[in-house]
Parts: structure tokens; C-alpha cells; sequence
């Protein structure tokens, strides 16, 4: 479903990303690993569009995308959940969900993503800033998942959350992937986390990937040494 061929992405002169190849196929979730400053989030943002590609090549179920604006990727099934959730705080959960309408033609919030989400259903009137931050973190998935996307990308979901609100996140996750058959990209340093919701697991290392395998075949030990400061 998503394609990264040879990724290139810099900020100015200072290159970040240097030739990252990789793919996700339809129900699958990849977590990207590493530490701060090994170009997770600059990854996201150049998926996105946010940060242009220098090179290289970006394409969604067949079609490059790679000189796409971020609103136009969102049409052609990506979504994005930021770093820091960047929910809009004094809008309603309803209000907040219904921004990611705008490319589906819909007007009302589809039951489904209510029933992905029951507490976002009791607190549909409640205002996002007045939500938990784990509720926030639920609230902007919610409205990345509006977009009907093909691809769903998620920057460092755990950070700020408690651990059984990161447990639930998580089963919601492999929820989504089993029943809406997208691909996942979650960006992450909690090693456990990752464990818990990956089918492969990537780790990116000053702006390289270093290390490409299926769950199944984790070396935990090796992992948890390139995230260790």
C-alpha cells in the first residue's frame, strides 16, 4: 500500500534522511524505532508532504505521490496524527472529528468511528482541550481515520500517556488494521509498545534504516541496544 523508494529529506542544506527504503502492505503495522533526533519525525513529516522529499520516491496503492501537497496526499489515503496529537482545543470532539470529513464529502460523523471510540461518543459536546491526554490521543486518531485513508501515520502515540490508556490505543490499533485492512506507520521509542501492536519492525539510526524484521523474529535485545542513550 505504501511505497519509500531511496527517501531523501533535508532541512535546508542539513540532510536528515538518507536513502530510506521500505514498504507496507494492507493490514500490516510497521513500527519505526529509534531515538530522538534519528529522523523519526522528520520521516512523518516528509510522508506527509510537510517536509519536502529531496529525492526519491513516495507512492499509495500504486500512485506517486512524492510532489503531492499534504492536503492533496490526504486525498489519495494518507492520514496523519502529529506528535503532540494537536487536536484543535476549543472545538468540540465532534467539531475536532468532523475537520477530517472534508475530503470524504460526508457531513455527520460515521458510527463507526463512535464505535471505534465510545468515549469520544459520551463526550462528543465536550470541548478536545478539556480532554485527557490519552482522550486526545483517541480524539486524533478518530479524525485521521474521518479521511477514510488507505495509509495511517502516527508520530510517537505513547508520549504523554498512561500505560493502560497505551494498552487500550494499542488493541485499538490492531483493531483497525484487522478490520479496515489499512497500513499503519507508528513511529515509536517505547520498545513494548512496538512489540505489542507490530507485524515488522524498523529502526532508524542517523537518518538510516539499520534494521528490517518481522515480529516474530525480534531480537528484543538488539533493539532495545539502539534505543539505549
Amino acid at each position: 500500500m505504501l511505497h519509500v523508494t531511496n527517501l531523501h529529506a533535508a532541512y535546508g542544506q542539513s540532510e536528515v534522511l538518507h536513502g530510506l527504503t521500505f514498504n507496507a502492505a494492507p493490514n500490516e503495522i510497521i513500527a519505526i524505532m529509534g531515538r530522538n533526533g534519528m529522523g523519526k519525525t522528520t520521516l512523518m513529516k516528509s510522508l506527509i508532504g510537510i517536509v519536502p522529499a529531496r529525492s526519491g520516491t513516495i507512492s499509495v496503492n500504486g500512485v506517486d505521490i512524492t510532489a503531492a501537497k499534504s492536503h492533496e496526499r490526504v486525498k489519495g489515503g494518507i492520514a496523519y496524527v502529529p506528535q503532540g496529537r494537536l487536536i484543535f482545543s476549543t472545538m468540540t470532539v465532534r467539531e475536532n472529528i468532523e475537520t477530517g470529513l472534508t475530503v470524504t464529502g460526508e457531513r455527520a460523523v460515521p458510527e463507526d468511528i463512535y464505535e471505534l471510540f465510545p468515549v469520544l461518543l459520551e463526550m462528543r459536546s465536550r470541548r478536545g482541550g478539556n480532554l485527557s491526554g490519552g482522550q486526545q490521543q483517541q480524539l486524533a486518531i478518530a479524525r485521521a481515520l474521518a479521511a477514510r485513508p488507505k495509509v495511517l501515520l502516527l508520530d510517537e502515540p505513547t508520549e504523554g500517556i498512561q500505560p493502560s490508556i497505551i494498552r487500550e490505543i494499542a488493541r485499538k490499533l490492531k483493531t483497525i488494521r484487522d478490520e479496515r485492512g489499512l497500513s499503519i506507520v507508528v513511529s515509536e521509542q517505547v520498545l513494548s509498545f512496538a512489540l505489542e501492536i507490530a507485524d515488522r519492525v524498523l529502526v532508524l539510526e542517523n537518518g538510516e534504516l539499520v534494521h528490517d524484521e518481522p515480529i516474530a523474529a525480534v531480537d528484543e535485545a538488539r533493539i532495545a541496544k539502539f534505543l539505549s542513550v
